[in-house]
């Protein structure tokens, strides 16, 4: 089919919506498939019965868990919509969506106001440049309030958030908006899915006046042209006001903020024109930059047009029950038809696309072909991972790799009966590659089967799944965090590894230095190491530089005081020595291994351990109880401050302190305390506490005995 008769580039928008969790991400997307025609029910998310959140766990739970996108149309406009998790546990499907979105709606709360995931998704947003506007919601529960929440939202994501709309009314009395540009109120009545326009209420001129001079001063601000003429007192027009607008959201210097409430089906339509009006078109974004992957000095860019060379990014992978395999792309540039072979540069392999799909939620329609602006899922591409690029086999370009952070926490799983082993390591494996914020490993030697994530609902709801997907119940051991080793001084030894067997010997020395590293570096540094070589080559042949790395990279990888990975340090290999006859590149990684485990031994090495923030909302008289608790788990409280008729404490607490916090915060509040918990650093551990830790992983016997 003709992608052009589909949509032309300029008429179609792709937003992700965000959101802190219960802030109603869902519940607007359903509000919005509802009034553009796609779904003729909004669905409820205490019914579980929404379009968006599709899997079992999602419904049950009554959250997001995995992204899921769909499309609609709009006067004329495609939007492809991403909705996203809101709980910090499954940060990986925020990261990746906003890579191949080109704007977003942040909801906002009108009760909560700007949370921890909120905050964490606008620093993602900044990253990428991506263009914003903000939708404050649920105006008509007990406890809203807008001004309040746009003050937060200035204060706390951007001083660039201008209301474009006011509310009328508040809380149980909300019934509509108005719009500041046109100067036009819009009522909707109960049972209602229209508006009826009318003119401002008069109790609400002044506010209305006053906003409005403060936006068409901030529009101006933005553009020469129109503050010079505002300053000659010229009334301008409102299609002049809406470009200018435009184009300040695009280039970040405005974020539009708008207001309703997404299950009273109130400000939902306003919210989509202004999505159409002021958030870009593929072809406003800048070209995507990559790099050649014979040369990663050579940028290459790819606009957003049907006829440049073919470039998409996976972004997701997906084993669906009925096709199989689905890896979901944003196509940015070039058109291909279904059967076409493309490129994946990581692999250097070739790939043929089998059916292509455009993805409503959990069900597919199936098109010919793909085009700029689209976000499809792919059968037939096998080999493809997560921040994988394909393209052109004609024009290769790499993308950008996602970065995703490192998980906190870990259980180890045990099939119930040995003939499940094999089944439930590749159940965990194919989940692992839906999920690149789940780690899984198998220790060579006792065949220990490992599973890392994000927190305990992360953990949780994988285990879930590994039950209602594959029909398995594996035995999970109690969550364990993810400690990590380092070292506090510099240290500078020599190692030699010598064995005389009959024969050819072994023969091996190095003198490697190591010291810590600055949490900056570190970030830098592949797996948290810094290795440099310096050792003369009439010393050391340089054919035993990479095997000494290697074998120091293998033992650091493995821990040595408690079997964490030690991380945050540099290491310099200074001098060595060979043996013309008995040196061989298997020696040098020996020696580096013991070299690793000597040099962390005489270091003064400690324990890492993950510090969390956390964000408790609980009512005003539990407030000192929590307090006192945090300090007890050795935590930190850094901000209190009220959020609607609730308390919100900010802090930090170690993650091992944290453990099971879910239950006890219940206690402690009768049930009305929530918290959400997002990982922050790794810090020192005390040494009585990193004591008590190593000695339970000896007795579990995880730590490396050579």
């Amino acid at each position: 089919m003709s992608k052009k008769k589909e949509a032309p580039i300029e008429n179609v928008r792709i937003i992700g919506i965000f959101a802190h969790v219960d802030a109603g991400k869902t519940t607007t997307t359903e509000s919005i498939l509802y009034y553009t025609g796609k779904i003729h029910r909004q669905g409820n998310i205490d019914l579980g019965d929404t379009q968006m959140d599709f899997m079992q766990q999602e419904r049950e739970r009554g959250i997001t868990i995995m992204s899921a996108a769909t499309a609609c149309r709009w006067k004329g406009n495609r939007i492809n919509i991403i909705d996203t998790p809101g709980h910090i546990d499954f940060t990986a499907e925020v990261v990746r969506s906003i890579r191949v979105i080109d704007g977003a709606v942040i909801i906002l709360c009108g009760v909560g106001g700007v949370e921890p995931q909120t905050e964490a998704v606008w620093l993602h947003a900044n990253n990428e440049h991506l263009p914003r506007m903000i939708f404050i919601n649920k105006l008509d529960r007990i406890g809203a309030d807008f001004q309040r929440v746009l003050a937060e939202a200035k204060e706390r994501l951007t001083p660039n958030a201008i209301a474009i709309e006011l509310p009328i009314g508040n809380e149980n009395d909300f019934r509509g908006v108005v719009d500041l540009l046109s100067e036009q109120a819009l009522i909707w009545e109960t049972d209602t899915d229209e508006p009826t326009v009318s003119s401002i209420p008069a109790e609400m001129a002044e506010e209305v006046a006053q906003a409005r001079e403060h936006l068409l001063d901030s529009i101006a601000e933005t553009d020469e042209d129109l503050l010079m003429r505002r300053l000659e007192g010229e009334d301008i027009d409102l299609e002049t006001l809406q470009v200018a607008l435009r184009q300040a959201t695009i280039n970040g210097d405005l974020v539009p903020v708008l207001c309703g409430t997404s299950r009273g089906r109130i400000g939902v339509q306003p919210l989509l024109d202004a999505v159409i009006a002021y958030l870009p078109a593929p072809v406003d974004m800048r070209p995507i930059l990559g790099h050649n992957p014979l040369d990663e000095e050579e940028i290459l860019e790819r606009p957003d047009a049907f006829d440049a060379p073919f470039c998409a990014l996976a972004f997701k992978i997906v084993t669906d029950p009925h096709v199989g395999h689905l890896t979901w792309v944003r196509v940015f540039s070039g058109q291909i038809n279904a059967g076409e072979e493309l490129l994946n540069p990581r692999t250097g392999g070739k790939e043929r696309v089998g059916r292509i799909y455009r993805m409503h939620a959990d069900r597919r329609e199936q098109v010919d072909s793909m085009a700029a602006s689209d976000v499809v899922a792919l059968v037939g591409v096998k080999e493809a991972l997560t921040g994988d690029t394909l393209c052109d086999p004609a024009h290769p370009i790499i993308l950008e790799q996602f970065k995703f952070p490192e998980p906190v926490i870990a259980v180890a799983l045990a099939p119930q009966s040995t003939k499940d082993r094999e089944k439930l390591q590749q159940a965990v494996m194919r989940l692992s590659d839906e999920d690149p914020t789940l780690i899984q490993k198998t220790d060579s030697e006792t065949g220990e089967l490992t599973l890392a994530g994000m927190g305990e609902l992360h953990l949780d709801v994988t285990i879930d799944r590994l039950r209602t997907e594959f029909g398995l119940v594996p035995v999970v051991s109690p969550p364990q965090v993810s400690y990590r080793e380092t070292v506090r001084k510099a240290v500078e030894l020599t190692t030699t590894y010598k064995k005389q067997s009959g024969g050819h010997g072994h023969f091996a020395e190095v003198t490697m230095r190591i010291e810590p590293l600055l949490d900056e570096e570190a970030e830098q540094a592949l797996n948290g190491v810094v290795f440099i070589s310096q050792a003369p080559p009439g010393d050391l042949p340089r054919d035993f530089w990479r095997p000494t790395e290697m074998g120091l990279r293998r033992a650091l990888e493995q821990g040595v005081i408690a079997g964490f990975p030690v991380q945050r340090v540099k290491v310099t290999l200074t001098g060595g020595r060979y043996h013309e006859v008995d040196s061989a590149s298997m020696d040098f990684e020996i020696c580096g291994g013991m070299a690793a485990r000597q040099l962390v031994r005489a270091a003064n090495p400690a324990l890492l351990e993950p510090v969390m923030r956390i964000d408790i909302n609980v009512p005003e008289d539990f407030m000192g109880s929590i307090v006192a608790d945090i300090g007890r788990r050795r935590g930190l409280v850094s901000a209190m401050r009220a959020r609607g008729q609730l308390r919100n404490v900010d802090g930090e607490v170690p993650l091992a302190e944290a453990r099971g916090y879910a239950t006890e915060l219940r206690s402690m509040t009768q049930g009305r305390g929530t918290f959400t918990l997002e990982f922050k650093r790794y810090e020192v551990t005390p040494d009585n506490i990193a004591e008590g830790v190593i000695k339970d992983r000896k007795a579990a016997g995880k730590i490396p005995e050579r």
